[in-house]
């Protein structure tokens, strides 16, 4: 299992108007080695910075970030070649007219017979079941059919970590189920963004992210209960149904079990990220380990 260590890592970016930059994410220090880690939090917390730290696409302003010993920064090559990125939307990064296209262009750097590359793109769209559906264009497919295509995308270079930012939030109820299966048969160390809480208690270790920083990190049932506790905090309620909210106690009212409780990168085409920006870059960048 990949080793992942975050020693001090703050995140700064400058916003125009402003005389001072704004922190997105404040002196974290995480060790990432368990199999399955789930991130949760508000929009705008600081998950998906702290999910594009791991392979590169942001650089710490201060601290370092290390993959089985690689500095993200001076080794970024070796890093993206280790960890796999699957972006939000799979339209802003399946770049090719049709998945089988795709997916050689994943095998590009690694494979440069045609015919070899051809042979295991369709070997890798055959294991996910996306083999009939190779040369339709991106656009007819299902919104499950894309995320399951960006997924075989990044797997075919076969990294050793998975980093997912929010993949199931544009999918649907049957989608989300197939996601959540094909993710746990992975031999890949997975990390994933998410705001489905379902998902999030598929993991081993759930981090939870609040305004820049770690708040809870530990099992997912608790780190679930812990979010739903913080979402509900400060939540006016005159004049509002109670039912689901949590209680002090950290249960809810009307029931027993505890209670209830993405941003869109830009489209494909080479558009940079925004954001903490000293790095950048773009989906092709990420899947091809290009600096």
């Amino acid at each position: 299992m990949s080793a992942i260590t975050l020693d001090r890592v703050t995140v700064r970016v400058s916003v125009d108007g402003r005389p001072a930059p704004k922190t997105l994410l404040q002196e974290l220090s995480l060790d990432l080695t368990e199999r399955r880690i789930g991130v949760i939090g508000a929009n705008g917390s600081g998950k998906s910075t702290l999910l594009r730290l791991l392979n590169g696409l942001v650089a710490p302003s201060d601290g370092t970030v290390r993959v089985d010993g690689a500095d993200t920064v001076r080794a970024v090559r070796e890093v993206r070649r280790r960890v796999g990125f699957v972006f939000t939307d799979p339209l802003s990064q399946l770049v090719m007219p049709t998945g089988r296209e795709d997916v050689e262009l994943s095998l590009r750097r690694s494979l440069r017979n045609a015919a070899e590359r051809r042979a295991r793109a369709e070997s890798v769209l055959d294991r996910f079941g996306l083999l009939p559906l190779a040369d339709q264009s991106i656009y007819e497919l299902s919104g499950g059919e894309r995320q399951l295509l960006a997924l075989a995308a990044v797997l075919a270079v076969d990294p050793e970590v998975l980093v997912l930012d929010e993949p199931s939030t544009l999918l649907d109820l049957r989608n989300r189920e197939l996601l959540r299966r094909t993710l746990s048969g992975l031999r890949q160390q997975v990390i994933l963004s998410t705001h489905d809480l379902e998902l999030a208690q598929d993991m081993d270790r759930v981090l939870v992210v609040d305004a820049g920083k770690i708040v809870f990190d530990g099992d997912p049932a608790a780190a679930v209960a812990h979010y739903r506790a913080l979402s509900a905090a400060g939540l006016p309620t005159a004049g509002l149904p109670t039912a689901g909210l949590p209680t002090a106690g950290g249960g809810s009212r009307g029931d027993s079990a505890p209670g209830a409780g993405g941003q869109r990168v830009p489209g494909a085409g080479g558009q940079g990220f925004p954001g903490a920006g000293v790095r950048g870059g773009t989906p092709e960048q990420a899947r091809l380990g290009k600096p």
